[in-house]
């Protein structure tokens, strides 16, 4: 549980309810908001400017994980003996027999879905084409608590007719919460530079960059340095820590990453998946290592920031431990002042809404 979070009020119209695409936007529409450190200064733009902010021997480092169709419509047969329409989503994949995930398991109804916290071991979830889940055990990763309320992820062992990235190819949908009342294809929950499946839902701060965009940083001398960290579901308690994920950092990222900070370049991370990957890779001396593996690092003000000196960020809610992130990047009254004038200024929330690029 992290202490004294950022908190406010978001107003139901200031959610993004659907793509910038059906909002009459291109992708790099989207709104853009750009706040100094040293200064406090903001400027307001429209994100297809992003490239008048970054400049020669700078890098961008992107994450390439994949969005997956990681929602299932479900039956739920619990050890009472009834029977109920569920969802149940893929979190992050272990390694074990029987292909083990994290899963979550939410009820399912007309006007969207919602946390199931009363699950037991042994339970049957029944998927699409003859697919089944048995829920195995909570999935603490090492915590003493679960949260209020009850279990919000199991260990679940798959059977499935194919690999459950196949699966998820024919059987599942991209996960959605109640704010997005209608569903849309997975080519709406990709980044460009997406080449890796693996992430439940979308890294969805790179969700604004095109190919065109791409090209022009690379020609104005703007680096684009590649990880992969795959993201779990971001359902959880507002303001509870991230679990563990899977990333790898290449040598020629770290190498980058470290040549930029050394010449005097800036190191922008697209992403807080980008952030929590390069500062697990990150020693004391300030050097990214390339490494891989599982990260449960929770980045707080009080341990700091090492390997970044700019990020470009969505916009988080009321609570959520990401902002403690940007608390150690840019500082508390730096975040709070920006999220007072994005709420000012009526920018829009979540992975369709707009975006914040924090500068030194």
């Amino acid at each position: 549980m992290l202490s004294r979070p950022i908190d406010f009020e978001l107003p139901d119209e200031l959610i993004a309810h659907e793509p910038p695409e059906a909002r009459g936007l291109t992708r790099d529409g989207v709104r853009l908001m750009v706040s100094r450190i040293s200064s406090n200064a903001v400027a307001h733009t429209r994100f297809s400017h992003f490239p008048d902010f970054l400049k020669r021997g700078d890098v961008l480092v992107i994450n390439t994980s994949k969005t997956i169709n990681a929602a299932f419509e479900a039956t739920r047969e619990a050890h009472d003996g009834s029977i109920s329409d569920v969802m149940l989503h893929l979190s992050t994949r272990l390694f074990g027999k029987g292909e083990p995930w994290v899963v979550e398991m939410r009820h399912r109804s007309a006007s969207g879905t919602s946390p199931l916290l009363d699950a037991q071991p042994d339970e049957i979830i029944r998927l699409p084409a003859g697919g089944t889940a048995r829920l195995v055990a909570p999935y603490t990763a090492g915590r003493k608590e679960f949260g209020s309320g009850g279990v919000r992820l199991w260990i679940a062992e798959l059977w499935l007719p194919e690999s459950a990235l196949d699966y998820a190819q024919h059987y599942g949908s991209p996960i959605r919460y109640s704010y997005v009342p209608q569903s849309w294809p997975l080519e709406y929950y990709q980044t460009v530079f997406a080449d890796e499946p693996g992430s439940a839902e979308m890294p969805s701060a790179g969700r604004a960059v095109t190919s065109e965009m791409l090209q022009e940083l690379g020609r104005k001398g703007v680096r684009i340095a590649p990880l992969v960290l795959h993201t779990g579901v971001s359902s959880l308690e507002t303001d509870e820590s991230p679990y563990p994920e899977r990333y790898h950092i290449s040598y020629p990222t770290a190498l980058a990453v470290n040549s930029a900070r050394r010449l005097g370049g800036r190191v922008i991370a697209v992403g807080t998946t980008v952030v929590r990957a390069l500062e697990t890779a990150v020693g004391d001396d300030g050097y990214v290592r390339a490494s891989g593996g599982w990260t449960d690092l929770v980045i707080t003000p009080d341990r700091g920031i090492r390997s970044v000196d700019g990020l470009l960020t969505g916009l988080h809610g009321p609570k959520a431990s990401h902002l403690a992130m940007l608390e150690a990047l840019a500082g508390r009254d730096h975040v709070s002042r920006a999220y007072e004038e994005m709420l000012n200024q009526r920018y829009l929330w979540h992975e369709f809404g707009d975006l914040h690029l924090i500068l030194p």
